[in-house]
């Protein structure tokens, strides 16, 4: 029988009387059926327009697995499916044209950049796939399939092996044959995330089965290329394009990018921030060093080469048009194209670099409305900060449940942030990226007392236009969550932690000239852990 259908209304054609004696492929029916089975009903909707010979396949992606920050500075709504719209022929779905792909959210009007790299990530992989594919190769595959449910197939073997770790009861007996397969599947799940899935269970349930294993990972992976990145402590929270000069040249059209505007007019004192922190760096006497990653900026005036380049560094170059973004920004707090106009006016290449500060910022950075804020750390520039992406997240989750967690405090330089928010926080122990000593062994070093991490930030003076108010800044700090397990060092009020998945971000605090936080806060004090739960919403640590 025939899965349920839903059929469009016939568009008038020249050729309907052709069209009308075409019908549906069975191989399509099989495959619909399959992704049913697997899944559930509404994991997938037909459309059909017989008239011409397509069918709209709509694959319904569950992204409920993300936790509610990563969705956040994801811009999808976590509770809401993603749809994969492939359109086929009808009539001779594999043996016909390559299928279209379109990747949506039906509340997701704007800015949808996910989507755009899926999208992409999608179409590569269809491509590849389609070169192989016809409906009487995938006929031979899924007669495989049939094997799984004969005597000594592989369902049957899966179920016995069960019996090895839970011998079968009256209970497990009543196990259904979808429950036996998405439990296969989800056995299948420690693999790479671009290996490619079995076609035993038909192209539908494929492509739905390669599209959840890459989500996860998205941010592991260059916009373009989608080749894995390089970070020196792992991946981190955002999206990026790579720093390769192909992929830089083309990241403009991926469209990416159109979410920067939106960033300036709503984000502006996060905006503000990252200038500076870039500043910071870019003045520092170890630059060299620690201005990481330098731009990669295509030229406006020429296309096809780049006014900043990481292989060709120029420091004052850049300190030119960086201080042309800020002398924007002290005069002009209006709309967003009215402040691309003067940096047009005043430096070409300060509003792409504007760009790059704000795209290349890997960390998801909200500014706390009061409500939210911790009174006692006595300062209004207080940010939720995230870094950690969903698949270091699950790490520390793992180990959270083991040994447990807290919270400490971690004060840095403003010279380190434009990397930290890039490259994470990192192992600076017994490297050229260590500033202090390490008088305690290799790790990152943590407290539960802020005056502590307050002194580790250092005092400086940086002349800061928060939406063109002055201002001086003089310490950057960080309140994270860490794993209290045996690896954890405790030398006093000075921690050290030697695992980086051990430690997430959480709120990240700045602080003016004249501005100083209780030099008491422990945070091992129960009214303010229970003032920090109030904050996050009541999660646990």
């Amino acid at each position: 029988m025939y899965p349920e259908w839903t059929l469009m209304a016939k568009p008038v054609s020249l050729q309907g009387h052709y069209a009308t004696d075409l019908s549906r492929h069975p191989q399509l029916d099989i495959d619909v059926g399959a992704v049913r089975d697997i899944y559930s009903e509404s994991a997938i909707s037909v459309r059909e327009y017989e008239t011409i010979d397509d069918v709209d396949i709509d694959l319904h992606i569950n992204i409920s697995f993300l936790d509610e920050e990563v969705a956040s500075a994801w811009k999808v709504t976590r509770t809401e499916p993603i749809i994969l719209r492939l359109r086929f022929s009808l009539s001779q779905y594999l043996d016909g044209p390559e299928p279209t792909v379109e990747v949506f959210q039906p509340n997701c009007k704007d800015g949808f950049c996910l989507g755009v790299q899926l999208k992409r990530i999608l179409s590569m992989f269809i491509s590849n796939q389609w070169k192989h594919l016809s409906n009487e190769f995938l006929n031979a595959q899924q007669r495989k399939r049939h094997s799984w449910f004969k005597a000594g197939g592989t369902i049957k073997k899966f179920r016995a092996g069960l019996s090895i770790f839970s011998p079968i009861t009256k209970s497990t007996v009543h196990i259904t044959t979808r429950q036996l397969i998405q439990l296969f599947f989800s056995s299948q799940a420690l693999i790479h995330c671009k290996s490619i899935p079995t076609l035993e269970y038909g192209f539908l349930v494929q492509v739905m089965k390669y599209s959840e294993q890459r989500i996860p990972t998205l941010n592991d992976y260059c916009v373009v290329c989608d080749e894995q990145h390089v970070f020196q402590n792992g991946s981190m929270l955002k999206p990026a394009v790579c720093t390769r000069e192909l992929c830089v040249f083309s990241f403009n059209t991926l469209g990416v990018m159109s979410g920067a505007a939106e960033d300036v007019a709503t984000g502006a004192e996060v905006v503000d921030l990252l200038v500076a922190m870039c500043h910071a760096a870019l003045e520092s006497a170890r630059k060299s060093i620690i201005f990481d990653p330098y731009p990669s900026v295509v030229d406006p005036h020429d296309p096809k080469s780049l006014a900043f380049n990481p292989k060709k560094r120029s420091y004052e170059r850049l300190q030119r048009a960086l201080d042309s973004i800020t002398s924007i920004r002290e005069i002009t707090q209006g709309p967003y194209v009215e402040i691309k106009k003067q940096m047009d006016k005043l430096d070409p290449l300060a509003h792409p670099l504007l760009q790059w500060i704000i795209s290349s910022n890997r960390s998801h950075i909200v500014k706390l409305p009061s409500s939210r804020q911790l009174k006692f750390m006595h300062t209004s520039h207080q940010f939720l900060l995230l870094s950690s992406p969903p698949a270091k997240e699950a790490r520390f989750r793992t180990a959270r449940k083991l040994h447990g967690s807290t919270f400490a405090f971690h004060g840095s330089h403003i010279e380190n942030w434009h990397s930290i928010l890039r490259n994470g926080l990192v192992n600076a122990s017994y490297t050229k990226l260590q500033l202090h000593g390490a008088a305690y062994g290799k790790g990152i070093y943590l407290s539960p007392i802020s005056s502590i991490s307050f002194g580790y930030s250092g005092k400086s003076f940086w002349s800061f236009f928060l939406c063109t108010i002055p201002l001086k800044l003089t310490h950057f700090m960080f309140l994270s969550t860490v794993i209290t397990s045996k690896d954890l060092q405790k030398h006093g009020n000075i921690w050290v932690c030697p695992i980086s998945d051990h430690v997430c971000t959480r709120f990240f605090f700045v602080y003016e000239d004249g501005q100083v936080g209780d030099a008491n806060i422990n945070t091992q004090d129960v009214r303010i852990q229970k003032e920090i739960l109030r904050v996050i919403g009541g999660q646990s640590t």
